[in-house]
């Protein structure tokens, strides 16, 4: 697609880059992409994707803003309170962009409408805060062969990895990394440990990058197969390469051991 003179002058940053360039950014204004969770996460990563002119951005949240939200979904502020979250989300990017197209999808996101709700973009960025909706998300991104890209925050703590294991080998799944996913309220929720509000910010940034990775395209390098791990009070990043199981075979659907090993 060519580009217009407005737009030109709005992404003449990126098209300067050469990482991206005219053709990469025109493939960003071609791109849907579907973003689970509108808060600590979402929040940035949609900030970040609207402004770098993603043209279609799906939100999926089903709940609505609250007072202790606003230490870090610097999506919202104040007078937003109360209001459904996709309603506030889709009216800040529209004032960020308004040549984004935001679609709100006020829902609880579960096996039950998870693949319908994948299958109509190109790719998925899952910032949720339960293990039952990542194991939704990453099962309909799976059998809907579509690339996700997930980040989650704890505390001071945040990790990030791409999954593309409908690709086949080497790429690894969830259940690759965790075998056995701990069970329902085993992990404590931001409510019981508390989140540092710029590790949240660090994370869904680092996550927008990814997310623009993928759909740039080769040559630019994917996360896949390699967890990214940040401890904002150490200010330090490790990354662990992270192998596909054998025993996970067959579309990596069924739990599997995980091999993970440090990168020099």
């Amino acid at each position: 697609m060519d580009l217009s003179e407005e737009q030109i002058r709005r992404y003449a940053r990126h098209i300067v880059l050469p990482e991206i360039g005219g053709e990469g950014q025109a493939r960003l204004l071609a791109a849907r992409v579907l973003v689970v969770g509108a808060g600590g996460l979402g929040s940035p990563l949609l900030l970040y994707l609207a402004a770098a002119g993603v043209g279609t951005l799906g939100v999926v949240d089903f709940d609505r803003v609250d007072a202790s939200n606003l230490q870090r979904q610097v999506l919202f502020d104040t007078a937003a309170t109360g209001t459904a979250k996709v309603e506030a989300a889709a009216r800040r990017l529209g004032a960020l962009n308004p040549t984004v197209r935001i679609v709100e999808h006020p829902v609880r996101l579960g096996p039950e409408n998870a693949r319908a709700l994948v299958e109509a973009y190109d790719l998925v960025a899952d910032g949720s805060d339960t293990i039952e909706t990542r194991l939704a998300v990453h099962d309909a991104c799976l059998a809907a062969g579509r690339p996700l890209v997930s980040a989650a925050v704890q505390g001071t703590d945040g990790q990030l990895t791409t999954f593309k294991a409908h690709l086949g080998p080497p790429h690894p799944c969830l259940r690759c990394l965790f075998p056995e996913p701990p069970p329902r309220g085993a992990l404590p929720s931001c409510a019981q440990a508390g989140v540092l509000g710029p590790a949240a910010g660090v994370m869904g940034c680092l996550q927008a990058v990814e997310v623009i990775k993928e759909l740039l395209g080769p040559p630019a390098p994917s996360l896949s197969g390699t967890l990214l791990l940040y401890d904002a009070m150490a200010a330090r990043l490790d990354r662990l390469a992270v192998r596909r199981d054998p025993a996970c075979a067959g579309g990596c659907r069924r739990a599997a051991a995980a091999t993970a090993r440090p990168i020099a």
